[in-house]
């Protein structure tokens, strides 16, 4: 089995948790659904097609934290566009009906860098991308969440695979998805940070989530032990879950 491998990373990103509405929060990284629209972004499938090209049941994704996890807060304006047009009031009067923006606070993700690992059932879609990303060109523009918080990626490799059954404790490079740990779950190890996160993790071409589930990461990217039902062993010695 050939995994691509490739880095990708930005100033800012922004994945917002799906409870979450006033003032919007992030996940610490990208969904698998997510992670789904920046390959078709790079492929060239559109937001109507890049859920059927890369949909679960033909490909397989998973991600690697390569820097730590930061956050922080900044106000966005957004402008309100009621009535499908904007006025732009430099000052609001007690006759004024329309005011030109709100201010939410939002979470931001700070110099997010992430490593991800594809597989796809299609070998020609496997080249495409694989192509497409060793040249650095990308169809359409890669994003971290919104589109003013642009992305740039990197070539690493194709390695082979091989996948791995025997539910013994390994060094896991990637977060883990928790319906894939074996009831002797995970061990907790000193000098780790460990996080749970509910996400969505299988969404349909109607863009509705058929699955959610609970994802368990490192936030400083370093490995976790955890015996799990089904990984993956790169020939480059790193072991891989998929979501």
């Amino acid at each position: 089995m050939k995994v691509l491998v490739f880095d990708l990373w930005g100033d800012y990103g922004h994945f917002r948790k799906f409870y979450t509405t006033s003032s919007p929060l992030t996940f610490s990284f990208p969904p698998p659904s997510t992670i789904a629209g920046i390959l078709g972004a790079i492929f060239g499938a559109d937001k109507e097609e890049y859920l059927k090209v890369f949909s679960p049941d033909k490909c397989k994704i998973a991600l690697k934290i390569v820097k730590v996890i930061k956050k922080v807060r900044m106000g966005l304006n957004l402008i309100n566009t009621k009535g499908n047009y904007w006025t732009p009031v430099l000052k609001i009067t007690p006759k004024s009906t329309h005011e030109p923006r709100t201010q939410i606070r939002t979470e931001f993700l700070k110099d997010p860098y992430f490593r991800i690992y594809f597989i796809h059932e299609d070998e020609k879609i496997l080249i495409k991308l694989s192509r497409l990303v060793k040249e650095h060109k990308s169809i359409y523009t890669v994003s971290l969440g919104l589109s003013e918080l642009l992305a740039d990626f990197k070539f690493i490799g194709i390695y082979d695979a091989e996948k791995i059954l025997d539910g013994v404790a390994a060094e896991m490079n990637t977060p883990i998805v928790i319906s894939n740990l074996t009831p002797d779950r995970f061990e907790i190890e000193t000098g780790k940070k460990y996080f749970k996160e509910k996400m969505p993790i299988i969404m349909n071409p109607e863009r509705i989530i058929e699955k959610y589930d609970d994802v368990i990461f490192e936030s400083q990217g370093k490995t976790i032990k955890a015996q799990l039902n089904t990984y993956y062993r790169l020939e480059n010695g790193e072991n891989i879950a998929f979501f």
